[in-house]
């Protein structure tokens, strides 16, 4: 049987898109804030590249950032993902 996941799609905050953990669905939503921020890492130029591009250009990362959250529990509706989510200072003791 095979499932049917909803394209990202482009919103005003950002990309919504859908992982699948443990047989249930989730929609997140990755802010246009942070794909600007994850846009730095290939040096894409941000002024040529839609919010899109961007997505799919990190969507291996993406969803797999999102993917551990939901497995973690993280609570929202939809799991927001903002810069902090992919670039936060490290853990130190």
């Amino acid at each position: 049987m095979s499932h049917y996941a909803p394209q990202p799609h482009l919103t005003h905050e950002g990309i919504v898109f859908t992982v699948r953990v443990d047989s249930l669905d989730r929609k997140c939503l990755v802010t246009g804030e942070a794909l600007d921020k994850l846009s730095t890492l290939k040096k894409m130029d941000v002024a040529n590249s839609d919010k899109m591009d961007i997505f799919h250009a990190f969507e291996d990362t993406i969803n797999g950032v999102a993917r551990r959250l939901v497995a973690a529990r993280v609570p929202g509706t939809p799991l927001m993902m903002r810069p902090s989510t992919f670039f936060s200072p490290p853990h130190t003791n």
